[in-house]
């Protein structure tokens, strides 16, 4: 494609390194933005700026947050004694919009797969061992997508955690089989977390 600027090709360069947007939607988003009142697109660039300077990750649980520890960390209407492990911050997002659930999380940061180079070094996991020996947690939730990435995961975190006195369960296979927690419907994900099933060596 032939540009008519460099900074305009730089643009789309950059914007088209985000998830789902090739060179086409990228252009088309450019110049979207050269055509708007120049305040706006000046206030997502400083939005963006603020985002990757000013955003932090809750040192409890590791999802993000504005302050060193989160809002949901810090409630203490929130029951500390449960505790559900996700992916990423999108879950916690879906989990909370669901209104239902009044444990706190554990963001893993991702989850284990050997095929993207990713082991359990990569992931928030000591942490999670931590705070399972550390605090007074009853029970420990897992919701990771069911692919075989997630389902190693929770296979791993177990046998990490399996010698402590808790409570195991995994949510209920209302998500069909490779599905990702984020595109869950909340009516769906409120009933496989209310109907969550206990966890144990013999589902593998």
């Amino acid at each position: 494609m032939n540009y008519p600027s460099k900074v305009l090709e730089k643009a789309v360069e950059e914007m088209s390194n985000l998830p789902g947007i090739g060179k086409r939607t990228a252009l088309r988003l450019v110049l979207h933005m050269l055509n708007r009142p120049k305040s706006q697109t000046t206030a997502l660039s400083e939005a963006l700026a603020h985002l990757v300077n000013d955003v932090k990750y809750c040192k409890h649980c590791h999802t993000i947050s504005d302050d060193e520890v989160c809002e949901i960390c810090s409630n203490p209407l929130r029951d500390e004694t449960t505790i559900c492990v996700v992916e990423d911050v999108r879950d916690v997002m879906a989990i909370e919009n669901t209104g239902q659930f009044r444990g706190q999380y554990h963001v893993l940061g991702g989850k284990i797969s050997p095929m993207e180079g990713i082991g359990p070094g990569q992931l928030n996991i000591d942490t999670l061992v931590n705070r399972v020996k550390n605090e007074e947690v009853k029970e420990i939730i897992f919701a990771l997508s069911s692919t075989m990435e997630g389902d190693t995961t929770v296979f791993y975190l177990y046998r990490q955690l399996k010698e402590t006195n808790i409570i195991f369960s995994t949510i209920a296979r209302g998500l069909g089989v490779g599905d990702e927690l984020e595109y869950a419907d909340e009516a769906t994900l409120v009933r496989s977390i209310q109907h969550r099933i206990p966890y144990s060596d013999n589902k593998f």
